[in-house]
């Protein structure tokens, strides 16, 4: 998994939990990186398992809401280092259908081994989208923060 993945996601619990859970949760995860990210590095998936497991046991949250909040934080941080990718749509369905052949393939020339989630369209229509999200790591209610939040940044309703 991408490191920016990881910075983000303890950026996110210093800005809501503070600095003491995020020492905390990375001290009790025991974690081969020993907590020590880069946002271009490339680390084991099973660390960020560990953090999510420590801090729904620390601030007593389900996983799931846990990872719906990170997706609707992560869309804000990924839209400031890269404006120009929420920039170049109009409307939320618009940057959702590109998420496969636009988006993803810009992602791969920045990191060739990153191993991205699937997002088929199954029908689109001017005012409706139908979509299947796909990942080996099962991270649905991240995307669906991540979705909840293009559709509020563009003032759309899901």
């Amino acid at each position: 998994m991408k490191g920016i993945i990881f910075t983000e996601f303890l950026e996110m619990v210093e800005e809501q939990f503070g600095l003491e859970v995020v020492d905390t949760i990375i001290e009790n995860a025991n974690l081969p990186s020993e907590g020590i990210y880069t946002s271009v590095g490339t680390y084991d998936f099973n660390e960020m398992v560990s953090l999510i497991t420590q801090l729904c046991e620390k601030v007593d949250m389900g996983e799931n809401d846990l990872l719906y909040a990170f997706g609707l934080y992560l869309f804000d941080s990924l839209g400031k280092v890269h404006p120009e990718v929420i920039q170049h749509y109009n409307s939320p369905l618009a940057l959702l259908v590109s998420i496969e052949d636009h988006i993803h393939v810009q992602v791969k020339k920045l990191y060739p081994d990153a191993e991205l989630p699937r997002f088929r369209i199954i029908e689109k229509t001017d005012n409706s989208l139908s979509m299947i999200y796909s990942s080996s790591r099962g991270l649905y209610s991240l995307a669906h923060g991540l979705i909840q939040k293009t559709f509020d940044h563009f003032h759309g309703k899901a």
